[in-house]
């Protein structure tokens, strides 16, 4: 560390000739996401380029998968080594890192930018901690969304969405017949829990849900809803390919894409795929809820501020939040990954239809928080190892399924 200190020293020095003089003063921000796909990449992209119109100096140092980028974040939190920014999923994620005094709040910002009157209550409770604002929300994901591509349906003879799961297994036989894959499944766990969750919403109602997850309720309704919820799961692994385990989300979007998939489960963020292949919603894909669904499961993006001594970056730390919750820059974002604005107030007739669903979908309270948002990190973690041990057994029942998934709340 000392002597990359020196050296910055040394390169401060050879460049002070040409540098401008309030340089020192220039907000900077270091910025570590899991953002790398091309979506996403150009999402985060609108937020990097209004930092730098403003006067920001922009460090990307984006990591490909969300665990990997957790893990390198934490190393460097122990290591004292923080960087100015965090991608970060609201809620109870972010609890031991406030309480352990390793974030800053940001609730001057907030309250400058009137916060708390553009954004849905639920949201502001989840980035706030002990009464101040620690998070700058970006943008909100549908989680139950079923992508397809209307190209492959059309060959097998499919017009109409599937409204219930007989309907949607026969779809799937219909591909089969068809030549088609039909479906592209991204076989990793974070992936399977959430085909997992939006499935469980579908045979237990948004209630039913709240109350496993939030209540931790075990009672006989829970229970037979967990068990259909996994039949229904262990039905899809013989609609899957060999090639499944370990692949990518965008990976599987691209299988839809290109015609050689049918169908995808995954949050909307897979919309921003289809978009930057220059594919148009309601043309080339379409995007319906997760038969029998009455709402969806849904997630929230936001940055995080770790303590910084450097006023440079406690600057940048300012100016990126400002930046991130800008009505203009929302959208933008949105438009690039997928996603939907979290402000109430931004310009809604540049959303695309998929979008337009979702937003309905929220403004009537159909929606449910995704596990991460409401669960500890180590039971969201023992969430994802279930479902996956699950997924990877063809041999195990419901029954002593359901007795493992229950166990994760004792």
């Amino acid at each position: 560390m000392r002597n990359a200190m020196k050296l910055l020293v040394v390169g401060a020095t050879l460049g002070a000739a040409s540098a401008p003089a309030h340089a020192d003063d220039q907000p900077k921000a270091e910025v570590v996401t899991s953002w790398t796909s091309g979506s996403e990449a150009a999402a985060l992209d609108v937020i990097k380029q209004e930092f730098e119109k403003r006067g920001g100096v922009w460090k990307d140092s984006s990591i490909a998968g969300f665990g990997a980028a957790d893990a390198a974040f934490q190393n460097r939190l122990v290591a004292g080594d923080p960087p100015a920014a965090k991608q970060a999923v609201i809620g109870l994620a972010n609890t031991d890192f406030v309480n352990q005094g390793l974030l800053s709040p940001i609730d001057d910002t907030a309250k400058a930018g009137k916060w708390a009157d553009v954004l849905p209550k639920s949201i502001l409770d989840l980035i706030s901690y002990n009464g101040q604002v620690y998070l700058s929300p970006t943008d909100a994901h549908g989680e139950s969304w079923v992508f397809y591509s209307k190209d492959t349906f059309a060959r097998a003879g499919v017009n109409k969405e599937p409204r219930t799961w007989d309907e949607f297994f026969a779809v799937l036989d219909k591909l089969k017949v068809a030549g088609v894959q039909p479906v592209a499944w991204g076989g990793q766990s974070w992936q399977e829990s959430k085909v997992f969750n939006m499935i469980l919403l579908t045979q237990v109602g948004i209630d039913g849900f709240l109350k496993i997850y939030v209540d931790k309720d075990n009672g006989d309704a829970s229970v037979v809803g967990v068990k259909k919820t996994l039949d229904i799961l262990g039905k899809l692994r013989t609609y899957v390919d060999e090639g499944a385990p370990g692949r990518n989300w965008n990976d599987a979007t691209a299988m839809v894409i290109s015609g050689k998939a049918g169908v995808q489960f995954m949050g909307d963020w897979a919309k921003g795929e289809f978009v930057a292949a220059g594919k148009q919603p309601g043309k080339d894909y379409g995007c319906m809820l997760a038969p029998q669904s009455p709402g969806m499961v849904y997630v929230a993006d936001s940055f995080s501020f770790p303590k910084m001594t450097d006023p440079a970056s406690r600057k940048g730390q300012a100016l990126l939040a400002e930046v991130a919750m800008d009505p203009v820059v929302q959208v933008e974002f949105s438009l690039k990954k997928g996603s939907v604005p979290m402000r109430t107030d931004v310009d809604k007739s540049k959303l695309d239809i998929c979008a337009q669903k979702g937003l309905e979908l929220m403004s009537a309270g159909k929606i449910v928080p995704d596990q991460a948002l409401i669960l500890s990190p180590q039971q969201a973690g023992a969430l994802n190892d279930f479902v996956d041990e699950f997924w990877s057994n063809p041999s195990e029942d419901s029954a002593s399924g359901a007795e493992k998934f229950f166990a994760i709340f004792e």
